[in-house]
């Protein structure tokens, strides 16, 4: 601690002495058109390499020495701005682009821009624009922000249709995903088929996958920053889409002209009402239905130019009910994340910004079934509490510091049974509930120190500790309890902390070349422990505990990065290997129980290497990228395979992803989408055989054999019939087909018997379960 404030003394101090003789311009760039912030817009000096970006809040400052500049504000898809001034003074000056896609169609601008590809040192990461986004051809119509980050070399999609995504080799559990500062637990609705993100309330997505910066934690492969907008602050907006199964309604706009704004956004699929009329009353499955809702929900207020708070949450929900009254059987199953987020921005000078941001976030999953007079119950779910602060010091326009700190308190219910037979209730004392505090500390430096050499520099120490209330139990080697030990409420179980260095560096060779370099370590102290190959609400969240160590890992990644034509081709080239510890899978033949989940866990190794290519066109009528990923991942873990190595079940030796979009015409706009991947890893039973009249199979090696390889094409075309009328309502149709070949991508293989064996016409056959064949979908969107 001594050495962290020693640190942080040193670089104020080193600024104050640098601020003398200069000044500094700071404010905000916003949309011309809402006042939406812009996140990484680029405020440089014209004609002199010096310059800085804005924050997360659209803030920037930059320190100049006295004299006459002409500053210039761009950003992708806006129109420069530029603005002259004679600094003699500290200045407030805000920006205001206006975005291209207003114009008419005719008019073409064009401007030079410093490529960040090249010239960050920030290397791994991935900003996908919401136009991007909808351009691309999706399954239903549905667009989809996690499904267009697996097309993206290091990314791997969880499996055929699911939103879920795997990064460099690692779990589900191991990427930070955050929706306005809350961490999303449960990324999917329909069982993983779409995310919970409407594209309709998203501002920015970034994902980053290597050389994760300092301020952020808790997991060890990758960070999406989900923003949702904040709101049109000059008029009265909706916008919505009616698509094949699903439709979306958002409405925004000022509560105060200039100064407060709102937006709400809902969604709902309609498959339960459109099959409801067929389904006859007299139908054993009368009754049984699914359906989901998500609500996203902002506002926000400019007390002036220092201060402004946010309000802002998402709840969401997955119902589905199954019904069979032959059986008198009925299940049923909601899941779901609430999230709620408040935020208060302020400058404390023109060079120092800070944030502060307390968040509440619920996810649980109940699993009830009734059969007759029996009734059976299971619930799982993780609550948080967490407050944080982020501070931003701007030194200079080459030198950047960001320093902060974090608390979270941690409820986890992996698994509650319950249970009715006539009047006899079934409630064991198996809640298992676990509290825990996580926090950390920490300060990370972007300094260029010269035109050829940048560097992203942090350090961060995290702390986790499992409280009471909780009882420990003492067992003997066949798990039999021979005594416990209670500690009560914040009682101290068991504590872990630990030290994550995080360092990039940039070698700019010239402008359109650099070298990048990374190496990080993390620490993850909540796990999601799964027993199937996807994310399904049925996992459970765990933290560590005396029995379950954190998981650590250290990432070293190595980059080459090109740019050709004025920066219209970006390519690059990146190599990382990964090692993983304390990785968690259950024990060989786990089946559901009462027991604590944590009695069930083996602990083990993994690691992961690779190359990921990446060629993308960013200007003209013809836009897209290409992706590639080579890949290893393996597992090895004392208690499985007799301690051999083995391949995670997300290895995937190949990735192969090809975008294109193509401005046809004003009025349409054509892409497509082709994807192949190696298949996935799986056990299959090698052998059968009769023992006293069972049929008995034994497995192979653990994901010793793998699916036929995955591969699909996806067209999609975008009309819209009016694209220069001056109307207020504005609609475009989006004409998709998902699987344009119908190809029968394997889900998973189960093994079908036929005849006895008793007669000797006992045959056994592998069978391949696909989803999804030829879709095509309709979607209409609106605006006015």
């Amino acid at each position: 601690m001594k050495k962290f404030l020693i640190v942080l003394c040193t670089l104020f101090l080193a600024g104050s002495l640098e601020a003398q003789s200069k000044f500094t311009v700071s404010g905000y760039i916003r949309d011309s058109l809402s006042s939406e912030t812009l996140i990484g817009a680029s405020v440089t000096v014209k004609d002199e390499g010096r310059g800085v970006k804005s924050n997360q809040y659209g803030f920037y400052s930059i320190t100049l020495p006295a004299g006459r500049y002409t500053l210039v504000c761009t950003f992708i898809g806006y129109i420069s701005q530029e603005i002259d001034i004679d600094l003699k003074g500290n200045m407030d000056i805000s920006f205001s682009p206006f975005p291209k896609s207003s114009l008419s169609q005719e008019i073409v601008i064009s401007s030079k821009r410093r490529d960040a590809n090249v010239q960050d040192a920030q290397m791994g990461k991935i900003d996908l624009s919401m136009n991007k986004i909808r351009s691309l051809p999706v399954i239903f119509g549905e667009i989809d922000p996690l499904k267009t980050l697996q097309l993206m070399p290091g990314v791997s999609n969880a499996g055929e249709g699911n939103s879920g995504i795997y990064v460099r080799g690692g779990g589900p559990d191991q990427n930070l995903i955050m929706l306005d500062d809350a961490v999303v637990y449960n990324t999917g609705h329909l069982f993983g088929f779409f995310s919970i993100f409407n594209g309709d309330a998203i501002k920015n997505t970034t994902l980053i996958k290597g050389g994760i910066p300092a301020q952020y934690g808790g997991r060890l492969s990758s960070v999406l920053d989900i923003s949702m907008k904040d709101g049109n602050m000059q008029q009265f907006q909706m916008e919505g889409g009616i698509g094949t199964i699903a439709s979306r309604l958002s409405i925004q706009g000022p509560i105060v002209k200039d100064k407060a704004s709102f937006i709400i956004s809902g969604r709902r699929t309609y498959i339960d009402l459109l099959a409801k009329p067929f389904i006859k009353k007299s139908s054993n499955f009368y009754g049984s239905g699914y359906f989901f809702y998500d609500v996203n929900a902002k506002a926000n207020y400019r007390f002036s130019d220092k201060d402004r708070v946010y309000l802002s949450g998402y709840f969401g929900r997955d119902v589905f009910d199954f019904v069979n009254s032959k059986r008198s059987f009925d299940i049923q199953i909601p899941w779901g994340n609430a999230t709620m987020t408040a935020r208060w921005n302020h400058v404390f000078n023109r060079k120092l910004f800070a944030n502060t941001t307390v968040v509440y976030n619920d996810y649980n999953f109940v699993f009830g079934a009734v059969q007759q007079n029996f009734e059976l119950q299971l619930s799982s779910g993780i609550r948080d509490f967490n407050v944080k602060s982020d501070i931003d010091y701007y030194i200079s326009p080459k030198h950047k510091l960001k320093f902060g700190g974090l608390f979270t308190r941690h409820r986890f219910t992996p698994s509650v049974i319950s249970g009715r037979q006539d009047s006899t209730e079934f409630s064991p004392n198996n809640s298992q509930v676990k509290y825990a505090n996580e926090a950390a500390l920490y300060v990370q430096d972007d300094w260029e120190i010269s035109d050829k050499l940048k560097l992203n520099a942090g350090i961060r120490y995290s702390w986790f500790q499992q409280t009471g209330p909780y009882k420990k139990y003492l067992q003997d080697s066949d798990g039999n309890k021979l005594d416990s030990v209670s500690y009560g409420t914040n009682d101290a179980v068991k504590t872990y902390g630990g030290w994550e260095p995080r360092l990039t560096l940039r070698y700019a060779i010239n402008e359109e070349t650099s070298l990048k370099a990374a190496v990080t370590r993390n620490y993850q102290y909540i796990h999601l422990v799964s027993n199937a190959g996807t994310t399904l609400p049925t996992d459970v969240w765990v933290p560590s505990t005396y029995r379950v160590n954190p998981q650590i890992s250290w990432q070293y990644a190595l980059g080459f990065f090109k740019n050709f034509n004025d920066n219209q081709f970006e390519t690059s080239v990146e190599v990382y290997y990964k090692t993983m510890q304390n990785q968690i899978e259950y024990r060989e033949g786990y089946t559901p129980s009462i027991r604590d989940t944590e009695e069930e866990f083996v602990f083990g190794k993994g690691w992961s290497y690779g190359a990921e290519f990446f060629i993308n066109k960013s200007r003209g009528k013809l836009t897209g990228w290409i992706g590639y990923t080579l890949a290893w991942t393996w597992r090895k873990f004392p208690a499985l395979y007799d301690g051999n190595r083995y391949p995670a079940k997300y290895d995937r030796r190949h990735d192969l992803s090809v975008v294109a979009i193509y401005e046809l015409s004003p009025k349409w706009k054509l892409s497509g989408v082709f994807v192949f991947a190696t298949g996935n890893a799986t056990t299959l039973p090698e052998r059968f055989y009769i023992m006293e009249g069972v049929l008995t199979q034994e497995y192979s090696n653990i994901n010793q054999y793998r699916l036929d390889p995955y591969h699909r094409l996806d067209l999609a075309a975008t009309f819209t019939p009016k694209p220069n009328s001056k109307k207020k309502w504005k609609g475009s149709w989006v004409f998709s087909i998902y699987n344009v070949y119908s190809r029968f991508n394997p889900y998973f293989i189960y093994f079908d018997q036929t005849g006895s064996p008793y007669d000797g016409t006992l045959q056994v056959q592998a069978k391949q379960v696909s989803l999804f064949p030829i879709i095509p979908s309709i979607t209409y969107n609106f605006k006015f």
